[in-house]
């Protein structure tokens, strides 16, 4: 079965066709969307929606679509919602680490989540799926793999970063990771 994952991110792409082996997941640039589909909502599970019904009405495509955030508790669950444009719209990861660690400067609590809400639909129904990562942010970058925060978050019970990981043990524990299981048992339980 075809289905396409509203996005134009090569990396998360990759990670989505990597845990969805059994479908043809296509991104945006493989059905023609050059668009930059506005994140307009205020949650990341609205977020998630407005992606994947646009793809749904503008191309026909059963979709799924991911928002993200990661939640730091010492700063009231920011950049949460603004998590990929937290240093501004160039969406630039090594700007958006810079600010955090700069914000959390001194700081003790370095508690965080990463928090994944991804949208499906299908045919003419919607659901949506959640999966949380808990951990820490580390005081500097580390590791070379895997995109956006990845080099300062350090998972619960890991002794390494998200970008120390390769991509299959990232997969079995990462935010995405848990809500793209959680679509995994759907759809094997409705045998789509």
């Amino acid at each position: 079965m075809k289905i396409v994952f509203a996005t134009n991110n090569l990396n998360k792409l990759q990670e989505v066709q990597d845990l969805l082996p059994f479908f043809n997941v296509v991104g945006l640039k493989d059905i023609g969307c050059e668009e930059d589909i506005p994140e307009t909502g205020d949650t990341l599970e609205e977020n998630a929606k407005i992606k994947a019904n646009f793809v749904k009405e503008k191309f026909g495509f059963n979709c799924i679509s991911d928002d993200t955030g990661l939640e730091v508790e010492a700063l009231n669950g920011e950049p949460g919602v603004h998590t990929a444009r937290y240093s501004g719209d160039s969406r630039d990861p090594n700007k958006n680490m810079d600010k955090l660690l700069n914000e959390l400067e001194g700081e003790s609590n370095r508690k965080a989540q990463f928090r994944t809400a991804i949208a499906l639909v299908l045919d003419d129904e919607q659901f949506v799926f959640e999966g949380v990562c808990k951990g820490e942010i580390t005081k500097e970058k580390q590791g070379e793999k895997g995109f956006g925060y990845d080099p300062i978050f350090k998972p619960e019970g890991s002794y390494e970063t998200f970008a120390e990981m390769d991509i299959d043990e990232k997969g079995r524990i990462s935010h995405r990771g848990i809500a793209i299981q959680k679509l995994i048992i759907f759809l094997e339980t409705i045998r789509y």
